[in-house]
């Protein structure tokens, strides 16, 4: 009988020995360090790897060539890091120990090399922050105290702007889709920049395209068209750059590749900081962008300022930089209104009022210690614009103790010590008083009335649209005149019953306001759609009325303001009706025919005076 093996044996000893037959050795295990074969064409190609890479890096990280740029630093460590990998991946250090420790023992130089980079913007970083710098941040801005009664005597209230971006976005985007030739391939872009153009405030908008086959579709051509709207007026119209103009807006925020605005402007100025594109137009309509370039002056990352402009054609791309100084002082660069954005201006003043008298002071005693308040608006003076911000203290606070206003093309600062209700206050005194309405008011500009400071405000429906005015007393927020267009029946009625109200409630309190000196005549108010009063005894002009018989292609539907609109397509125009001014359009199908009677017009969209079934 054959004798049977000895079964006597520990079971996880069988395995330990077996994991040790197998298993990666340790680093300190390994006896030996094999250099790769070939090592210069690994090292060639690792580089090859590395540039590629680098340069689709490049491509979309797009850092300025400039030691005070932080992502510079951010790219120069991923190339580095790329490089590291990829010498790893062509020494085929993953499937062999020994290579794999040569590629750490070669990589010990280029990661001594990330950390002294990431030491020196550690540095740059400490020695560039408030604590050790406030009085350098305090004195970015340079402030100037001012009289509000002599600065603003000149600023009438019927030429300040009664829309502000998102109102003035509402009203681009309904004109845009009135017209069919745009409005399936673009939309309006978000982003508006409030200018003046001839002395009147205005906003202009670029166009987007509505989608990535859009843009394949359109791109050759570039943006047809942008939008004008006059703030004051508030009439929107889209300039169309083809007619005008002989081209399209080639360059812009929407395209992609080469003609991506902030890549072409890159490729031209490789060692600029670029701050965001500013869209703009010269007294000719003819678009821009403007592009500020920034400086840090406080260590590496720190104390962010505008050191000068690049002025791009917006249909050829070409370019061209000018200094701060030749922005403010050249006349011929005088139609250049936003310079310093919004943002970088509260922030600028927001060190000024915290950091003036120290660091420490900004945290424990607060001396003198201010901020601007929540929210800022734009107001036009001397032909440029101005941010209008008030002035609080760091603590919560519901008043303000005088504002500020800081011009965009020159950083000239103005201080105004006229205490009184905060923004937001204002504001909600403005929609109490037509809380009935359920209005929303916009964000407030300040004026002077009879020299009384004053806010003032365009009041606004659900869907965006200007349904009043108010004015509300800087000092006493309960003082408040409100004027509506549905009671006023025209714009110019509304705004000067609403001052009316105002001068009335301040009489009220004991302050004596000469109306005559005030109240301006309705027909000469700008924006005005009453030329004359109206007789209401003259007879009425007859209308031309038209009418058309033809097989409805299409129907349409939008609601405006709370009424559905039905827009029927009879030979290639279409004719629009409310459904409350005809109940006989709810049966309408398509292919049915009507007749739709009209008075003469040759836009594509005409309003219908009555729809019948044939």
């Amino acid at each position: 009988m054959e004798k049977m093996p000895n079964m006597n044996y520990d079971a996880d000893e069988v395995i330990n020995e077996f994991k040790e037959k197998i298993k990666w050795p340790k680093s300190d295990e390994v006896q030996v360090v094999v250099k790769p074969d070939k090592l210069p064409i690994r090292i060639l190609l690792s580089l090859l790897i590395t540039v590629i890479a680098g340069g689709a890096l490049y491509y979309m990280m797009l850092p300025a060539l400039n030691i005070h740029d932080y992502n510079l630093f951010v790219y120069v460590i991923t190339l580095i890091i790329v490089f590291i990998a990829a010498f790893s991946f062509v020494c085929r250090a993953n499937k062999k120990i020994e290579r794999k420790e040569y590629v750490k023992k070669k990589s010990v130089v280029p990661i001594a090399i990330i950390i002294v980079i990431a030491l020196i913007m550690a540095v740059g970083y400490v020695v560039g922050i408030t604590l050790f710098r406030a009085s350098s941040y305090s004195n970015l801005m340079t402030i100037e105290e001012s009289d509000f009664e002599t600065d603003f005597a000149d600023i009438s209230y019927d030429e300040v702007p009664r829309l502000d971006a998102s109102t003035a976005h509402t009203l681009a985007d309904q004109q845009l889709g009135s017209l069919s030739e745009y409005k399936s391939q673009y939309v309006v872009s978000n982003t508006s920049t409030q200018i003046n153009v001839n002395n009147s405030p205005v906003r202009v908008a670029y166009l987007e395209y509505a989608g990535f086959f859009k843009w394949v579709n359109n791109t050759k051509n570039g943006l047809p068209a942008y939008m004008y709207i006059d703030l004051v007026s508030q009439k929107v119209k889209a300039v169309n750059c083809m007619d005008e103009f002989g081209s399209g807006i080639k360059y812009s925020p929407s395209e992609l590749f080469n003609e991506k605005l902030i890549r072409h402007i890159r490729f031209q100025y490789p060692t600029y900081l670029l701050d965001t594109p500013n869209f703009e137009i010269n007294d000719d309509g003819y678009p821009y962008w403007i592009t500020p370039v920034l400086d840090k002056t406080i260590g590496l990352f720190g104390g962010t300022d505008v050191k000068g402009a690049i002025k791009t054609d917006a249909l050829t791309g070409e370019s061209e930089y000018f200094t701060i100084d030749e922005v403010r002082d050249n006349k011929s660069l005088s139609w250049i209104d936003v310079v310093y954005s919004e943002s970088l201006i509260l922030e600028q003043y927001n060190y000024h009022g915290r950091l003036q008298n120290g660091f420490w002071n900004s945290i424990f005693f607060q001396n003198d210690v201010n901020i601007a308040s929540n929210g800022s608006g734009n107001i036009a003076m001397d032909d440029d614009v101005w941010v209008y911000t008030g002035v609080t203290s760091d603590e919560s606070d519901t008043s303000n103790f005088g504002f500020v206003l800081c011009n965009q093309r020159t950083k000239e600062a103005r201080y105004y010590k006229n205490a009184g209700a905060m923004e937001d206050s204002a504001r909600q005194s403005a929609m109490d008083a037509v809380q009935n309405y359920g209005y929303s008011a916009t964000f407030p500009i300040l004026l002077g009335i009879d020299g009384t400071p004053t806010y003032f405000m365009s009041l606004c429906a659900n869907g965006n649209t200007i349904k009043g005015y108010a004015f509300v007393n800087l000092e006493d927020k309960t003082i408040v005149g409100t004027g509506l267009l549905d009671t006023a029946k025209s714009d110019a009625n509304a705004l000067n019953n609403a001052l009316e109200g105002y001068i009335d409630a301040l009489e009220a309190k004991g302050d004596v306001v000469n109306k005559d000196d005030v109240m301006i005549d309705e027909t000469q108010i700008a924006g005005s759609d009453d030329e004359t009063e109206p007789d209401v005894n003259a007879p009425k002009p007859e209308k031309k009325v038209q009418s058309v018989t033809g097989e409805v292609s299409a129907i349409k539907t939008s609601v405006n303001d709370g009424n559905t609109v039905y827009y029927l397509q009879i030979d290639g125009k279409y004719y629009y009706i409310k459904v409350t001014d005809c109940m006989e359009v709810l049966l309408i199908n398509k292919g049915d025919t009507v007749t739709v009677e009209f008075e003469k017009s040759d836009d594509t969209f005409v309003p219908a005076l009555s729809v019948k079934v044939k």
